[in-house]
């Protein structure tokens, strides 16, 4: 009799993004995870947009009966709008368009409430796995410290350590990464808090444009799921004329951790610190052991390995998804 496969307990916190959607997708493929819920950050998107495509694709892969908890704390460094907007374009795809969403999962409290109760009744030890900025997880902690033995660890899409930040702001020297600035006070709060933070900067994240090759890899996959996912990406490929032309696979390396076997990244740790004023707000920084706090961070990715990864997986079928077309 085979053995029964360990499922690791997940909370999802997302800020609507085309990659935070299409990492709920890769997360949702993954069997060893036990996907507890979703919360969604109004950073990167506008709520309701966020919520919609959430559902859609919950109810499109069979998982309509996972808790979805909209957040409602902003950040004091908001998104331009036109990028929190682009992600409209995810639901009206039409696979999304012809999904009609269930909803009796939406949770009638915020995010960082829903995140806090769900702790409180974890079983065991939970990883939450963030795509978007930490200000949810950040409220619980400041609360109910009491709560840190609760998570197992936090996978963070976040900081910019050893390279550049991709803030280009009139008061900002461009050192910080945007999860982290949109609420510089909730990075330094989940730096400080002693729990076991993995951060996915934008050192390993810049290995991974999505290039042609890739989309033209993942095509070749030709099942609807691939579909789908391509035609996310491809809304990407204009995404951000502002002041860089290349969209990379942020959000989707931390959701590829949560799978990937260790031998396809390497992970470093050392102490390090956030910075809440101008003109570095949101900036992790290394620093001595006396000034900062430990945490983990992942420096390198073969990212011919994480390509083949995240294809595989999109390569894949869900129950209710429609039927591959053979060709």
């Amino acid at each position: 009799m085979p053995a029964k496969l360990t499922r690791t307990p997940v909370i999802f916190d997302h800020d609507g993004g085309i990659d935070d959607l299409l990492s709920l997708m890769l997360l949702l493929s993954m069997d060893h995870v036990d996907l507890l819920g979703v919360t969604i950050t109004p950073a990167d998107c506008y709520p309701d947009d966020a919520l919609l495509s959430t559902l859609k694709i919950l109810t499109l892969t069979g998982n309509g009966h996972v808790p979805v908890a909209t957040g409602n704390i902003p950040g004091p460094n908001p998104f331009p709008p036109e990028w929190r907007a682009q992600p409209r374009v995810c639901h009206s795809m039409p696979e999304m368009l012809r999904t009609q969403e269930i909803t009796d999962n939406v949770q009638f409290v915020a995010a960082d409430i829903w995140i806090e109760e769900t702790l409180k009744q974890a079983e065991s030890p939970v990883t939450v796995l963030m795509t978007g900025p930490c200000t949810n997880l950040s409220a619980v902690l400041s609360r109910q410290p009491a709560l840190k033995p609760a998570i197992k660890e936090v996978i963070w899409m976040g900081g910019a350590i050893d390279v550049k930040g991709n803030v280009a702001m009139h008061d900002h020297n461009g050192t910080a990464e945007w999860n982290a600035y949109w609420d510089p006070c909730a990075t330094r709060t989940l730096i400080q808090s002693g729990v076991n933070v993995c951060l996915v900067p934008l050192d390993a994240t810049n290995a991974l444009p999505v290039d042609r090759a890739f989309l033209i890899q993942l095509a070749q996959s030709r099942t609807p799921v691939a579909d789908l996912a391509g035609q996310f990406w491809a809304a990407t490929v204009t995404a951000i004329p502002s002041y860089e032309f290349t969209y990379f696979l942020w959000d989707i390396l931390a959701t590829s951790i949560a799978g990937l076997p260790e031998t396809a990244f390497s992970k470093t740790s050392g102490y390090v610190n956030a910075s809440v004023s101008t003109p570095d707000a949101g900036r992790i920084f290394r620093c001595e052991k006396s000034e900062g706090h430990k945490v983990n961070w992942i420096d390198r990715v073969d990212a011919d390995a994480v390509r083949k990864y995240v294809v595989q997986q999109f390569s894949g079928t869900f129950d209710t998804f429609p039927a591959a077309n053979v060709n």
